[in-house]
């Protein structure tokens, strides 16, 4: 079983899930919890389409028995947030709402963007790809994943799906970059770039 075949499903149903909270907890007229469905369920939809046009690598690779609990596990944990806006019936301030929208939506074309322009880069020259959006940060594709998820986290006014967004830098995407920045390192252009780039923040880390 290769690792697509359990991300894309279980990002593919967010929605459902999302709505089955709404009615268990009866929070159809909580404009918040529409808010979160529209955020959190359209990007489970919209992964599931960019994982069709343009597959990654990297989620191609198989997986053990064991690494797919923990892979279904992970992902679960991303269902707190809305569990948390549902059950409590939080609904946040108009100005809130706007913040984490426009999070959640720079979040969605630096994270798009950059493995739009990746994918077929890849495929014309292989190597680095030091423009465009990655000009200035090495990950780009990471902080929009960080921005979304900050975006419908946030939602849940609850520090629990922050420490989730945390624990997915700790365990997860950190490792992620150094690995790439260690496999790329072989390019003689590859030091001139990490100079001038970040590897997860723009100008900031």
């Amino acid at each position: 079983m290769r690792q697509t075949h359990l991300i894309d499903p279980h990002k593919g149903i967010t929605f459902l899930a999302i709505l089955s909270m709404m009615a268990i907890y009866n929070q159809w007229e909580n404009p918040t919890v529409w808010v979160c469905l529209a955020l959190h369920g359209t990007y489970g939809l919209l992964w599931v389409l960019k994982s069709r046009i343009l597959p990654d690598r990297q989620w191609e690779q198989p997986c053990s028995p064991g690494y797919a609990l923990v892979i279904v596990g992970g992902l679960t944990l991303c269902w707190i947030a809305p569990w948390l806006l549902a059950s409590r019936g939080v609904q946040a301030p108009p100005w809130y709402l706007g913040v984490c929208i426009s999070l959640y939506s720079l979040g969605v074309f630096l994270h798009f963007a950059s493995d739009m322009q990746k994918h077929p880069a890849l495929k014309l020259r292989p190597g680095l790809i030091t423009d465009g959006l990655f000009s200035r940060c090495r990950n780009p594709n990471y902080v929009g994943e960080l921005l979304i998820y900050l975006g419908f986290g946030l939602l849940a006014v609850h520090w629990i799906p922050v420490a989730v967004i945390g624990l997915y830098i700790a365990v997860l995407w950190y490792p992620n970059m150094r690995r790439k920045d260690r496999s790329l390192a072989h390019y003689p252009e590859f030091a001139e770039w990490k100079k001038r780039t970040k590897l997860f923040i723009p100008f900031v880390v």
